[in-house]
């Protein structure tokens, strides 16, 4: 049975898309390095995603703008990343394999949700590195062009820094407005 697994990077965002990504493995691949992407380093990463798009039967990634993640909400915005990241796969799957505890049925394709999946199941596993690395590259690139907001390190992560720079300077329109850019208590008066 062919089995893909789907994975997304960037729910948790203040900026850029949501990026999922799915993975069909050949049935003996075996790679004891592939990982949850969280648990990663950014150099091991890189290197396994070049070891999954070599030995992957089929891989693809999709994504969903800010614009359409503030149309539908995070959660339906990762649903049709996923999607996007299927429908792309050279080969249909029988049964895709999603990472959490929720999702859409896609063309009445069988899945399965698996919290923590992305530590369970390699495919998973494969599709985690994927849809994190793709993600980290386009906000690198969004970087060139926005650089006060630091996404080259904080990669669009509610960190204090970006925080900061929207206080400073505003949003862009990579920004999410549907999320809480900032905290609605800025200072406490006493």
């Amino acid at each position: 049975m062919v089995v893909a697994g789907c994975d997304e990077a960037g729910r948790g965002c203040l900026a850029g898309p949501v990026v999922a990504a799915s993975v069909i493995l050949p049935k003996d691949f075996k790679n004891s390095k592939i990982n949850d992407s969280k648990v990663l380093s950014e150099k091991n990463r890189d290197y396994l995603r070049q070891v999954i798009e070599d030995q992957a039967i089929s891989w693809s990634v999709g994504l969903a703008s800010p614009g359409e993640i503030d149309k539908v909400n995070i959660l339906n915005a990762s649903f049709i990343a996923m999607h996007r990241a299927i429908k792309k796969l050279h080969i249909t799957p029988k049964l895709l394999l999603i990472d959490g505890n929720r999702f859409k049925i896609y063309k009445g394709i069988s899945h399965k949700c698996i919290i923590k999946g992305d530590s369970k199941y390699i495919s998973i596993s494969a599709a985690s590195i994927l849809a994190k690395t793709y993600r980290d590259e386009i906000m690198r690139e969004l970087d060139v062009w926005h650089s006060e907001y630091n996404w080259r390190k904080n990669k669009g992560y509610p960190t204090k820094e970006h925080r900061d720079a929207i206080k400073r300077i505003g949003i862009s329109k990579h920004h999410r407005k549907s999320f809480q850019l900032l905290s609605s208590q800025l200072s406490l008066e006493v």
